[in-house]
């Protein structure tokens, strides 16, 4: 699978740009490497989407009840959960290129060892879910490297319009994919399309191996991968916006995965297709997406992304309702058509909110922690819906998730996305570095950093409201502890401090502000008063009491 998900945030890493020309929807295809990872995901996504179809038949004949055909959507997106956060990290702080080189060579190599078991009809249903589940892990491996690159390909003012590109390219594919997936199913078999797909990785790893990538060496230590963990996670729980994207894509995916948990046996049992109506069923998804792709720009200027968002779980509430109920063909196309209009209305606004929201520093954990809520979601859903069908049926288990899909929707307004149209991440380098007597072990911690203000006594409750919005930038850029302390023989004299893990880290706190942050610290620095600016003192623990 590549380019599986909409696109990431702000590019900087341009050695070679075209002259700039008008922007426009096809904007970002002027960036050549950008088209041939365009192109070649798209012949990719086609062959995921052929898989996607001959496991869910495949399963339907091997095992065909609710829980074991839901298992497959589960074994896919489980693995999120398992690496997103590590492969987030590694993305931000190794090579991308390679590890989404071994991720496409891993999924090669899974998705044909299946291929080539079932072309020998030595495949059990439980082989079909293992091997699922090793071609999730090589997804979600990779994922979070996709998101991160994107921006090195395309400027920054063209970031929406490769959202909206990939997004198309995508749906297309998942359209076109499982029609020509049903058809090879019907003819040859769920093996053809299993070794359809492994070959569907060969023209990614090929951009992939000849793309030079330029890399900027950082003068900061190395962070490590649970420490960039950690950092991450720190992002995401101090950044509104962020928070929002997560609960709300959660949500979202828990109540969407009930169709996609049941509709193979939908399909087989209520409606007796065949692995070809199935394909054209799924095709249907595929092209209301990538339809809604087309015109999600033009909808995304007259109304808001909270607003794009709600109708996009509106319509997932119908479509759930209305295969629970109908028994026309007909009627189950137009619904799975509108499912993936809704689908791309509501995953692009979490996205884009997500991506407008990230630092560059963070960008790929924290991304990875918007796949893992979105895939996290989908996996237990389907799990959870597959075995509700098989205790209720599943017409009853799809009007359940109409229900919770529109108790979602209610719950929505309480998680606004609008925070991240006002963020700018540009890198706004403005502290000073410390002048130190002697080179510090980066590893050398705790630290804790003091600024000492002068603030006037009338002033004093407007400027400890100001502290308690920078308590969270500190914390989100790295602190583990932070107060605000007042002293008490001279009332106008207030000490901020704040702790951070190691030296090194605090290093790359200097680099984490961003231009928003600016005028929040300015703000601050206004309250003082003095000829003198606000004193900043550096304290790290002795080595006897390191940590």
């Amino acid at each position: 699978m590549a380019f599986s998900h909409e696109l990431s945030a702000p590019a900087d890493l341009h050695t070679d740009r075209p002259a700039p020309i008008a922007r426009g929807a096809f904007a970002p295809l002027r960036h050549p490497i950008y088209l041939a990872l365009l192109t070649a995901a798209f012949a990719s996504n086609i062959g995921t989407w052929m898989q996607d179809v001959g496991a869910s038949w495949l399963m339907t004949s091997l095992a065909p009840n609710p829980v074991m055909v839901s298992l497959i959507q589960t074994a896919v997106n489980l693995p999120f959960f398992l690496l997103a956060l590590i492969a987030g990290a590694l993305a931000d702080i190794a090579d991308r290129r390679r590890i989404l080189l071994f991720a496409q060579v891993w999924m090669l190599a899974s998705a044909g060892l299946l291929g080539v078991l079932t072309v020998l009809h030595l495949t059990t249903p439980w082989t079909l879910l293992a091997l699922s589940f090793t071609l999730g892990l090589g997804s979600a491996l990779g994922s979070p490297g996709w998101q991160a690159i994107v921006p090195e390909l395309v400027e920054r003012d063209e970031i929406r319009e490769a959202i909206t590109l990939n997004s198309v390219q995508y749906n297309f594919a998942r359209g076109v994919g499982p029609a020509i997936g049903g058809v090879v199913v019907a003819a040859w078999g769920a093996g053809i399309a299993f070794l359809a797909n492994a070959s569907s990785f060969i023209g990614v790893i090929g951009v992939l191996l000849s793309w030079r990538r330029e890399r900027k060496k950082s003068v900061l230590p190395a962070e490590r991968v649970i420490g960039a963990v950690r950092a991450g996670a720190r992002y995401v729980r101090y950044t509104p916006a962020l928070r929002s994207v997560m609960v709300r894509s959660f949500m979202f995916a828990f109540g969407t995965s009930a169709m996609w948990a049941v509709l193979p046996l939908v399909a087989r049992v209520e409606f007796h297709l065949d692995a070809t109506g199935y394909g054209i069923l799924v095709a249907f998804f595929g092209f209301g997406a990538a339809i809604s792709g087309f015109l999600l720009g033009r909808v995304r200027n007259l109304f808001s992304s909270d607003r794009v968002a709600n109708a996009g779980g509106l319509g997932f509430a119908a479509v759930n309702a209305t295969i629970a109920t109908t028994h026309n063909v007909h009627m189950l196309w137009i619904a799975t058509f509108v499912a993936g209009g809704s689908w791309v209305a509501a995953t692009t606004m979490y996205n884009s909110s997500a991506q407008m929201s990230l630092a560059s520093w963070v960008r790929a954990r924290a991304l990875a922690m918007y796949l893992l809520m979105l895939q996290g979601g989908l996996a237990i859903g389907s799990v959870g819906w597959g075995y509700l069908a098989s205790r209720v049926g599943i017409r009853n288990s799809l009007d359940c998730a109409a229900a919770l899909m529109l108790l979602f929707v209610a719950a929505a307004q309480f998680y606004s996305l609008s925070g991240a149209d006002h963020f700018d991440p540009k890198p706004w380098v403005h502290w000073d570095l410390p002048v130190i007597r002697e080179e510090l072990d980066p590893e050398r911690g705790p630290v804790v950093i003091t600024t000492e203000y002068r603030v006037e006594l009338p002033r004093a409750g407007e400027f400890e409201r100001a502290m308690r919005t920078m308590e969270k930038v500190r914390r989100r850029d790295g602190a583990i502890a932070w107060g605000i302390y007042a002293d008490v023989t001279d009332p106008s004299r207030y000490l901020e401090w704040f702790m951070v893990e190691t030296w090194g880290e605090h290093l790359r706190q200097h680099y984490r502000l961003t231009i928003s942050d600016s005028d929040l610290e300015n703000y601050i620095r206004s309250f003082h008063v003095g000829p003198e600016p606000p004193v900043i003192t550096h304290f790290v623990a002795p080595p006897l009491y390191r940590s």
